[in-house]
């Protein structure tokens, strides 16, 4: 996978207005975090619902199992990423062996912190790593990815989130699994919405961000990451 600059450029000019409203969304308080995953939320179902409609022999209204399917893909990750944001903080970590020295006000925020920025670290070290490196195609959903580049990135996030979520207050090892988990259910649930994207015969779910699709491209990964770092801690700590 040849590595293209211009893309490069647009996508990073792109994530820098991503990130800048995310962090607002992240680190002002929980009402701005609960509005900014709303707006994704049903930013989300509507592309689903636009995805599901393109599907061969699919019935041209909303069907059941279109919205069955909608809730447990995209209502009960969110449902769960708000719950560790909002209510995980002071309810956990009763032996001590998830944080160490954060005020349990903040340790919801650090939580879901660890679990978006190792999601944005995986993606962007596989891009680069796969850009310049890869030659093993992953997988034929999407072919754009290579063994390398998803090694690459997972190994690279794994690394950088154990020193970033042990400076905002974890333990070395819960930072370091809550990396890895991340980094294997994101891209799992990458795969996936490249598998309804190709069901539906379309390159991107969305168009609202340049060089980066819907939002279905770009939250397609925490999808998937949020319920198994949610479980993780829940069961873990």
């Amino acid at each position: 996978m040849a590595f293209h600059w211009q893309t490069f450029r647009t996508r990073a000019l792109t994530a820098l207005v991503f990130v800048a409203v995310m962090a607002v969304g992240l680190l002002w308080n929980r009402w701005a975090f609960l509005a900014l995953f709303t707006i994704v939320h049903f930013g989300g179902w509507f592309e689903y619902l636009k995805l599901r409609k393109l599907f061969p022999q699919h019935a041209a209204h909303t069907t059941v199992s279109d919205i069955a399917g909608g809730l447990l893909y995209l209502t009960l990750p969110f449902v769960l990423l708000c719950d560790m944001r909002c209510n995980f903080s002071g309810m956990i970590n009763e032996s001590g062996a998830l944080f160490e020295g954060a005020d349990n006000e903040r340790q919801g925020m650090i939580l879901t912190l660890q679990l978006i920025i190792s999601i944005w670290i995986n993606d962007t070290m596989a891009y680069i790593v796969g850009s310049l490196i890869g030659k093993t195609p992953f997988s034929k959903i999407s072919p754009k990815k290579t063994w390398e580049g998803t090694i690459g990135g997972a190994l690279l996030a794994v690394v950088a989130m154990t020193f970033i979520g042990h400076a905002m207050g974890l333990r070395y090892m819960p930072a370091a699994c809550i990396a890895a988990i991340a980094a294997v259910a994101g891209t799992i649930g990458d795969l996936f919405e490249s598998k309804l994207k190709r069901t539906a015969g379309v390159k991107d779910s969305g168009s609202f961000m340049p060089g980066h699709g819907g939002f279905l491209d770009r939250f397609d990964s925490l999808l998937f990451a949020a319920p198994c770092v949610w479980l993780f801690v829940a069961l873990a700590y």
